[in-house]
């Protein structure tokens, strides 16, 4: 997959600095993303401060002193895959700017093509859809953030489309469709791509609907 440029509109939404593409990543950075790769081969269960210090080069004290307690280690590797699901979505919109339909399919082909080669990540949208996991605690406290989220980004790039639907119609949209990727993360029943082609399909039918209304 082509590397996305962080957008200004995307990490105000994420809550995140953003950093040239060139310069090196914090210890920070490097911690969560070193810790997100342990939980994939190991489980959450497995990783200790020491073990992560160890992994990136660390002293433990650096690691308290980065990232805290191992609850915000887990909070900050939450937040970390939720971006990752973030930058597909909007990198999706951004590559196709003049379909409506082309975008919502390539967004959610891309989410459940990274969700079943990511576990950490499955994890993570799962529980958004209500599903349990042993793989990371915690998953069922940051449920809301992540919706939100994913919502005010689909819905940012919805209002630059002459899609034709009334406002209020807008955000139920949005919400089916987002729901609609998250229900087949937890539960897949055909491929990524098989499934995208029908969860766009669903939307080209709603918005031929709205626009035979006006």
């Amino acid at each position: 997959m082509t590397p996305v440029t962080p957008r200004p509109a995307l990490s105000a939404l994420l809550g995140v600095d953003e950093q040239g593409g060139g310069q090196p990543r914090s210890w920070r950075e490097r911690l969560v993303a070193q810790a997100a790769e342990l939980t994939r081969s190991g489980g959450w269960q497995a990783i200790t401060m020491a073990k992560l210090a160890d992994r990136v080069g660390v002293s433990r004290q650096t690691v308290y002193n980065e990232i805290g307690s191992k609850r915000q280690l887990a909070e900050a590797m939450i937040m970390h895959e939720l971006e990752v699901f973030l930058r597909a979505v909007d990198a999706a919109f951004e590559e196709n700017p003049d379909d409506l339909s082309d975008a919502i399919r390539e967004a959610a082909a891309r989410v459940l093509e990274m969700a079943a080669g990511n576990p950490l990540l499955h994890a993570v949208l799962s529980a958004s859809h209500g599903a349990e996991s042993d793989l990371l605690p915690l998953l069922t406290t940051q449920v809301d953030p992540l919706l939100e989220a994913a919502h005010g980004l689909v819905r940012r790039h919805l209002d630059t489309y002459d899609h034709g639907l009334e406002e209020h119609r807008i955000d139920p949209l949005v919400d089916m469709v987002i729901r609609l990727v998250l229900s087949h993360v937890t539960a897949p029943s055909t491929s990524p791509r098989e499934t995208a082609d029908n969860i766009a399909w669903i939307a080209e039918r709603v918005l031929a609907v709205e626009s035979a209304r006006r």
